[in-house]
């Protein structure tokens, strides 16, 4: 872990064009390259584990709270916390996940337990380095929170027998502060397109993530967000969608 602020001038003015861009509209877009550039401008080692981070995320289990019975989705998840103007986070006690169903008329109202992020991922150079890049941002925008984080590895499949929905519960906000989500792979998938939407829930951008650690990060308190369906490109062969999600919330 380190000091929140890097000691390199286009690290600084890279995350705050980020930050500023959030603070406008509310929502930022980063490619994958330019992500890949400020991390490795911070610490050399930055993503030393990149491809078997990666590659960890054909190894998780079937989501099994899904209500609408569908069996696309792969999960796993981890929590962790953060004081404020810091990115000196920890890794908190395993703990289930849980929304209202105010935020997600799906699947929530029940406590989720998933399986955790495999620790040497969890406590990885690459999951490091995307951790504190969030905290970096966002704790430029709210310097005087603490955050609760919660991390979420998806896995999106289509292989011809269902439908494969990124965002089951549909356009949503997850309840928290601000969320980032890092494209991680597509394999053989077309759709899982992403669209912002305001509060009166009116489109205002829509773009796709496609590229590894192409990222999109939004403040949930301002805006909706959603994902359509993913397909195959090959209907013969399986595809997928890989995301990781961080969210971070106001802590007391």
């Amino acid at each position: 872990m380190s000091s929140l602020t890097s000691s390199h001038p286009a690290y600084q003015s890279g995350v705050e064009e980020i930050a500023e861009a959030l603070s406008s509209r509310s929502y930022d877009l980063v490619s994958g390259e330019k992500v890949k550039q400020l991390l490795l401008q911070r610490s050399a080692s930055a993503l030393d584990d990149l491809e078997p981070f990666r590659e960890s995320w054909s190894r998780m289990p079937l989501d099994s709270y899904m209500a609408d019975g569908g069996r696309y989705r792969r999960r796993r998840h981890a929590t962790l916390s953060a004081p404020r103007s810091s990115v000196d986070y920890r890794v908190e006690a395993h703990q289930p996940h849980y929304q209202g169903l105010d935020y997600n008329n799906l699947n929530g109202g029940v406590a989720r337990h998933y399986e955790p992020f495999e620790e040497q991922n969890l406590r990885g150079r690459t999951m490091d380095s995307l951790l504190t890049l969030g905290c970096d941002i966002f704790g430029r925008l709210a310097p005087y929170s603490g955050w609760h984080i919660e991390a979420h590895q998806f896995r999106i499949e289509v292989d011809g027998e269902e439908v494969g929905l990124p965002t089951p519960e549909g356009v949503h906000r997850d309840g928290v502060t601000f969320v980032l989500m890092a494209m991680i792979g597509r394999s053989n998938a077309t759709g899982g397109e992403s669209t912002v939407f305001n509060l009166d829930k009116q489109p205002v951008e829509k773009f796709s993530l496609t590229d590894p650690l192409d990222l999109a990060l939004v403040n949930d308190e301002r805006v909706y967000h959603g994902v359509s369906p993913i397909e195959q490109i090959d209907p013969t062969a399986p595809a997928s969608r890989d995301v990781l999600v961080i969210t971070y919330r106001h802590k007391p």
